[in-house]
């Protein structure tokens, strides 16, 4: 019976009720002190769950000494059901394959797998098995668990929405943190439930109150002092309730006999109760199981037949804490000499350690990369920093905190990745060693939207770096100092790497010679169009969609954004994803495609949260901030972590406000990119309506330039355009109006619809401005730009027109989605399975079929035979 846990039950019989009844997930963290009660309610969890809910039970404890070894607990929660990881889509079993098999060879790990595709199938795996009936998850010590193993549950537990799983963890309060997961921290137990408790276990009226005292409402505290009813002293300063129980187990132990406690120390030392090591390590000291009953007696430990378990993780801690040093060395010396396996000789071989041994720090580094090659980036990463404290010279122990640092990156810490990269260069003097950790530092400030210094510092120290890691270093610098406005980085970059071809294009292009650098570029996105296979690309494809991004170029962008992301989803390669969706989306919000942008920002947000990746990407947010600036939606722009000038000019253009466009508009960087070609632009009708004129001809200038070069269709109706707009020429706006129609990019054909039409207005022709105005008005509603759409109906008013220009029209089909249903029905109106189309959005198919209910009486239809009729594709004109 559990006492003051009322609401606790009730919120988890909740979760698994959803899970029976309605089919829902959930998960849920239990936080408190050692000892408050966590492991209780998981186990009531589990009691429910395999009786009135009749689901499937999974358990791992997090193990602290498996804490350096790569998806131990993986093992531990799948290794009962690992028969079923045959039925999963390929990439996800070899990661789960390879998971499975970590403590042998690994030859059959797939190269360049990603880290998250772990999580993913973990995520698959569950759902498939509660195809048979709910699944309960039980993770608890999750403080201990490794890296690797944490990343993926975690991964799957923030993912589940309709598969009937539920995953509970437990923690303590200092540990497990930012996992993103609601939380229920457990309280101490109040004096009645105390009481109640201690009269259910025959505790005498006399003992009762100083043992609630000294307990202080923590459930084992009361277990422990009222099995004797005896009390510790506590001095001056009272100990914290887990120490008074750590020190009345240590007084227990204290009363064992000499070979029960060394026995003890052997199995707290390996700590995973692995009975092969333990026996082996026994033998060599001389002692036994038969010495272990009378601590079994004493309820300490559980002993069967494979494993020896400690009864509470207090105790083992009690064992360690008081064992003397001398005895501790010597039990890690027999485990590492009993250990068959690498990873725990090598931390056995640790512990051991007196000082620097550089023998020991080799076996460390063997584990750190057996750990990378399994995708265990913070497992890989603790490793080499234990090897680097156990190495005695300094430039070899700068170069494995420097691996550790890499590691960390690799694992999406960044400051750890410069805690330990700071530390390195403290012990180095090696300019190629030192180049490498500039290169972590440039990483670091990169993402932590420095990039104009991460541009200069990645260039300035590949100066230094060796062959194999300068062109590396230079391309990443190139590619910070573009998107940064960083010229004198590029053109370094471009100097020191004369041989790549992106890298010289983009310094072309930022030192305005747009003659090489357009035709260079635009010959690299050729080359990967004609190159892209059916159906999902090949490596690279990204790079060359923001190739055409910049370039202007954007049936080329759309076309190999989406070939990358079918290749990412294909392979699983999901922390590759969100900078590839990010792509596309730029590509979508350019060609009015704004719906289907922002189903692609969500997602791409939304598994860049599930990954522990920042979701904040201050380039997901700027393609975000240009469809707020479309729609003249002023406060969700200004809410924005990041508001790009860009975005600012045009709000405030849309918005009538064109001083304070002006201004921000200048401020954007000179790049010839389509972006900022298109800021140029604004820029051209915000001095204009100014009454500044003057102070548009430079841009202008530039911004055909630019438009002669890239040849783009819809960039030469803008040129246009903006020649109407300074020379006041109908000619400019009727070439323009006519050159938009072999273009993409409806909201720029808009624009420059009102324009024109606004000029025939103004010219008196008010029949001929109504075309272009109603045009206009028309894709301004469909794309929800309210303060160009108002001033496209008030010009059509002007005009003598009523009817079609007093209201906007019925929102279009897909409006009526939510972005996750509109990518769902768009696949799945192609004929694609629901078990596919969950695999490419890295959902469970449950979880598919959830949306597609949820959208069908949206789009007036039944049944997904009704999707191949409706007209799902919105026009870009």
């Amino acid at each position: 019976m559990l006492y003051g846990r009322n609401d606790e039950q009730a919120r988890i019989s909740s979760l698994l009720a959803g899970a029976r009844d309605e089919g829902r997930s959930g998960a849920l963290l239990l936080r408190g002190e050692a000892g408050i009660g966590k492991s209780a309610l998981l186990e009531h969890a589990a009691e429910l769950a395999s009786g009135d809910a009749g689901a499937r039970v999974l358990r791992v404890t997090g193990i602290e000494v498996e804490s350096g070894i790569a998806f131990a607990g993986i093992n531990q929660l799948l290794w009962p059901v690992r028969d079923r990881l045959a039925g999963l889509p390929g990439p996800q079993a070899a990661a789960l394959n390879a998971a499975l098999s970590g403590y042998g060879p690994f030859g059959d790990v797939p190269a360049g797998r990603d880290r998250f595709t772990t999580g993913l199938g973990v995520l698959t795996l569950l759902a498939d098995l509660a195809e048979d009936g709910p699944v309960l998850c039980l993770v608890d010590d999750a403080q201990w668990l490794d890296g690797a193993t944490a990343e993926a549950l975690l991964f799957a537990a923030r993912r589940l929405a309709a598969e009937a799983v539920v995953m509970l963890f437990a923690a303590r309060d200092d540990a497990f943190t930012g996992t993103g997961l609601p939380e229920l921290p457990l309280r101490r137990l109040g004096r009645d439930d105390a009481v109640r408790f201690l009269v259910e276990h025959g505790v005498s009226r006399d003992a009762r109150d100083r043992i609630v005292h000294d307990a202080d409402g923590n459930p084992l505290a009361l277990r422990e002092f009222g099995m004797t009813g005896d009390r510790l002293p506590d001095g001056p300063r009272p100990l914290p309730v887990a120490d008074r129980v750590v020190a009345r187990f240590q007084r227990r132990i204290d009363e064992l006999p000499d070979k029960t406690r060394l026995m003890l120390l052997i199995a707290a030392a390996e700590g995973r109760g692995y009975m092969p090591s333990l026996l082996g390590a026994a033998r060599e000291l001389g002692v036994g199981l038969e010495d272990l009953v009378h601590a079994e007696r004493d309820g300490l430990v559980e002993v069967s037949g494979r494993s020896i378990a400690f009864r509470h993780p207090l105790i083992r801690a009690a064992v360690y804490q008081g064992a003397v040093a001398a005895c501790r060395i010597s039990v890690h010396q027999a485990l590492a000499s009993s250990s068959e396996d690498g990873d725990c000789r090598a931390r056995h071989r640790a512990s051991a350690a007196l000082g620097p041994d550089e023998d020991v720090a080799v076996d460390l580094q063997a584990a750190a990369e057996r750990a990378r090659k399994r995708t265990g980036y913070v497992t890989a990463a603790r490793l080499y920093q234990q090897a680097a404290d156990l190495t005695p010279a300094r430039d070899a122990r700068a170069a494995r905190l420097r691996a550790a640092a890499d590691m960390m990156l690799q694992a999406g810490r960044p400051d750890e990745a410069e805690d330990l990269a700071s530390t390195a260069g403290t012990l180095t003097d090696d300019s190629a060693e030192l180049a490498r950790l500039g290169r972590v530092r440039a990483v670091v400030e990169y993402e932590r939207g420095n990039r104009p210094a991460a541009a200069r510092m990645m260039v300035e120290h590949a100066a230094y770096a060796e062959p194999d890691d300068k062109a590396a270093m230079l391309r990443t610098g190139a590619s910070y100092a573009w998107v940064s406005g960083e010229t004198p980085a590029l053109l370094r970059a471009a100097e020191a790497l004369p041989d790549d071809a992106v890298v010289r294009g983009l310094a072309h292009l930022a030192g305005d010679d747009l003659t090489h650098g357009v035709p260079l570029l635009a010959g690299l996105v050729a080359v990967a169009r004609a190159a892209t296979p059916e159906p999902a690309g090949a490596a690279g494809l990204d790079e060359a969609a923001g190739l055409a991004l910049i370039l202007g170029d954007d049936e080329a962008a759309l076309e190999l954004a989406a070939a990358e992301a079918a290749r990412c989803r294909l392979n699983g390669l999901i922390g590759a994803l969100p900078g590839v969706l990010r792509t596309q989306a730029q590509a979508q919000v350019a060609t009015g495609l704004h719906a289907d942008a922002e189903a692609t920002l969500i997602e791409a947000i939304s598994l860049a949260c599930d990954t522990g990746l920042p979701s904040g990407d201050w380039r997901l947010s700027a393609v975000f901030a240009r469809v707020a600036a479309v729609e003249g939606d002023e406060s969700r722009l200004h809410e924005m972590p990041e508001r790009t000038d860009e975005a600012l000019g045009l709000l405030e253009l849309g918005l009538g406000r064109y001083d304070d466009a002006l201004r921000h508009l200048e401020a954007v960087h000179h790049r010839y990119s389509a972006d900022a070609m298109l800021a140029v632009a604004d820029l051209v009708e915000a001095a204009v309506r100014a009454a500044q004129p003057e102070r548009a001809r430079a841009p202008f200038d530039r911004f055909r330039t630019w438009a002669d070069a890239v040849q783009q269709p819809w960039a030469s109706a803008i040129a246009l355009r903006c020649e109407g707009l300074l020379d006041d020429s109908e000619e400019a706006y009727a070439q323009a109006v006519r050159l938009h129609e072999k273009a993409t990019r409806p909201f720029e054909k808009a624009r420059t619809e009102l324009l024109y039409g606004e000029w025939l207005r103004r010219a008196r022709r008010r029949s001929d401005a109504r075309t272009p105005l109603r045009s206009a008005m028309e894709v301004f509603d469909r794309l929800r730009a309210k303060p160009w759409s108002d001033r496209a109906r008030a010009e059509l008013r002007a005009t003598g027109e009523s009817g079609s220009a007093s209201e906007p029209t019925a929102p279009v089909l897909l409006d009526r989605l939510t972005p996750q249903e509109l990518q769902v029905v768009r696949l799945a109106a192609e004929g694609i399975s629901s078990r596919e189309i969950a695999a490419q959005l890295f959902l469970s198919r449950r979880t598919v079929e959830y949306h597609l209910y949820k959208a069908y009486p949206k789009l007036g239809i039944s049944s997904r035979k009704e999707l191949s009729r409706l007209t799902l594709e919105p026009s870009t004109t």
